[in-house]
C-alpha cells in the first residue's frame, strides 16, 4: 500500500460553524463545500488539509456516527506567540497557556466549537535530556 494523502476529518453536528471556525481562526479555505461535508486546505500549502463531516451522515456506518471525541490536532506554526495573541484577542478558549516544554515545543492549547483540542506549536531546542531521545535528523529547533 502507498498512501497518497492523509488528513483528519472532524465529525460534528454543525458542519458550517465548524468549517467557519477553522477558516476564521486558522487560515483554511474551502476546496469543496456541501451541507454535509466541507474539505478545507490551508491557504498557501496544498499539503495541509482538514475536512468537516456531518457525524450523522448516511456514508458513516451507524456504529461510527457521532461527533469528535478524544482528538488533538497539532498545528506547527512559525510563531506560536503571535497565534496565541490572536486567539486570546478573539476570545478563543485557552485550555493551556503558552509555555515552553523541555521536549522541544513552545505551545498553547485551545479548542474548536466541538471540543476538539488544538495544540499550536513552534518547535524549539529541547533540553539535553530530551535531545538524546530524538532520532538522527529529527531534532527540532
Amino acid at each position: 500500500m502507498q498512501i497518497t494523502s492523509f488528513y483528519p476529518v472532524i465529525m460534528t453536528g454543525d458542519v458550517g460553524a465548524t468549517a467557519d471556525f477553522y477558516k476564521t481562526y486558522f487560515g483554511f479555505t474551502e476546496m469543496f463545500s456541501s451541507d454535509w461535508y466541507v474539505h478545507l486546505q490551508f491557504a498557501g500549502n496544498a499539503d495541509v488539509n482538514l475536512a468537516v463531516l456531518d457525524g450523522a451522515h448516511e456514508t458513516i456506518p451507524q456504529s461510527g456516527r457521532g461527533r469528535a471525541s478524544g482528538l488533538l490536532l497539532n498545528f506547527e506554526v512559525e510563531d506560536a506567540d503571535a497565534v496565541y495573541a490572536t486567539a486570546r484577542a478573539a476570545g478563543l478558549p485557552i485550555l493551556q497557556a503558552l509555555r515552553d516544554e523541555a521536549f522541544g515545543q513552545r505551545h498553547f492549547i485551545t479548542s474548536d466549537p466541538n471540543g476538539v483540542l488544538i495544540d499550536v506549536i513552534t518547535p524549539i531546542p529541547p533540553s539535553a535530556e530530551f535531545a538524546a531521545q530524538y532520532a538522527d535528523g529529527a531534532l527540532p529547533g
